[in-house]
């Protein structure tokens, strides 16, 4: 059961408790740790802000270890141990494929395999508020990109949904 929470209790965290509150929100280490050392924040914006400052500065390998915190689409395991927090509101962001019909669950099954052997990670996609059909067709368009620009494009993603867990462990301002 989530409960609400503010600024005044994440500044006040311990550190331990702190980067392990944090990497429900984003599943890299370093990101967690980085962030929880430029605690105390004075607001949201700042927290927000300071969040995605460390992530663009963290190399290829952080962002992969986020990756791995995440089920693919379509799936409800990640593949790295993840807290039950994280599970939960990765089925919230992925509502719209729960739903989807049992052809459009293995067209997504097949392109992410696809996906994953081409680039060597599993697709990652801000799924909140978009239709199984969208996420096919950015699936399909992401999967005609070079490795590069496709790791960026993936790590904007991861990005996004940071955002979004960071306001959902927040609880409403």
């Amino acid at each position: 059961m989530h409960t609400t929470h503010d600024l005044e209790w994440l500044n006040a965290l311990s550190s331990t408790v702190a980067r392990t509150e944090l990497l429900k929100c984003c599943g890299s280490t370093r990101w967690a740790a980085t962030l929880t050392e430029h605690r105390p924040f004075a607001n949201l914006d700042q927290l927000l802000g300071q969040a995605s400052d460390v992530w663009w500065a963290l190399d290829q390998t952080d962002w992969l270890e986020a990756f791995r915190s995440h089920p693919k689409i379509g799936e409800k395991k990640a593949a790295a141990s993840v807290a039950a927090e994280s599970q939960q509101w990765s089925a919230q962001e992925q509502q719209g494929v729960a739903r989807a019909g049992e052809e459009a669950v293995e067209k997504l099954a097949r392109l992410n395999r696809v996906y994953e052997e081409k680039f060597g990670f599993i697709f990652i996609v801000c799924a909140t508020g978009k239709s199984t059909d969208e996420i096919l067709a950015l699936l399909e368009m992401r999967l005609e990109n070079e490795p590069a620009a496709e790791l960026r494009n993936a790590a904007a993603e991861q990005a996004k949904i940071t955002d979004l867990r960071l306001r959902k462990l927040l609880g409403p301002a």
